[in-house]
């Protein structure tokens, strides 16, 4: 909340604990733009489901946007136009191929990639409210999901993978908010790759392939 400047904690108690591994369709924090136009911290569901959607079934698909297409997409132009967020982690893991094990077989060796001031990456999110019509009328009717920009990845990192998450650099963050600016161009043109940020990167250990692995050592370098 201190580093985004945020000034209504809306989490109700329901803000996610520490998570070194987060999976699609768990619980994330993020910062978004109020109704009376102040920061606010939120709980929402790691997986877009478009208000229009029958189910939530397409969710563990949505934890991602290509910014390329993000504007003209169905699924994504709604929320792109008018419900942006961010959505802040220490950094994110990402996989390189060409790498093999002791047996001599091919394996994608896990990193991890972190800003280097040790703050949190504002990554640019959007989100959606979705009405599961079998809890009409009830407190959770309304599911609340978003999904994470991903862009090019900036020539140092494309050896390791060929995309990497969009984030919002500070100076962008009230206009990335603002739910009254929805002029597509302006809003495309606040988007830059990850690797704009002072980042580091180190190979760790492949515990992390598997979400039932959360704790802390995952993100320790080999």
């Amino acid at each position: 909340m201190e580093q985004f400047h945020v000034d209504i904690d809306a989490t109700a108690g329901n803000a996610p604990g520490p998570s070194f591994n987060v999976a699609p369709t768990t619980d994330v924090l993020v910062v978004v733009e109020s109704k009376e136009h102040r920061r606010q911290l939120s709980v929402m569901r790691w997986g877009l489901v478009p208000s229009w959607a029958k189910d939530t079934s397409m969710a563990s698909r949505m934890i991602n946007a290509r910014a390329e297409t993000v504007a003209t997409k169905p699924s994504f132009r709604h929320a792109f136009a008018k419900q942006r967020c961010i959505v802040p982690a220490d950094g994110f893991y990402e996989w390189q191929a060409g790498h093999v094990d002791s047996a001599g077989k091919p394996r994608k060796q896990p990193f991890f990639v972190r800003p280097v001031d040790g703050t949190s990456l504002p990554m640019a999110g959007l989100y959606e409210l979705w009405h599961d019509p079998s809890k009409f009328g009830q407190d959770d009717e309304i599911l609340i999901t978003c999904t994470i920009l991903t862009t090019q990845a900036t020539d140092e990192f494309a050896s390791i993978h060929d995309r990497m998450p969009v984030v919002i650099q500070s100076r962008n963050w009230d206009a990335w908010l603002d739910r009254d600016l929805t002029n597509k161009e302006q809003v495309a043109s606040l988007l830059e790759p990850a690797g704009a940020l002072e980042l580091e990167l180190y190979p760790v250990g492949t515990a992390v392939n598997s979400v039932r692995n959360n704790s802390v050592e995952l993100t320790r370098p080999l």
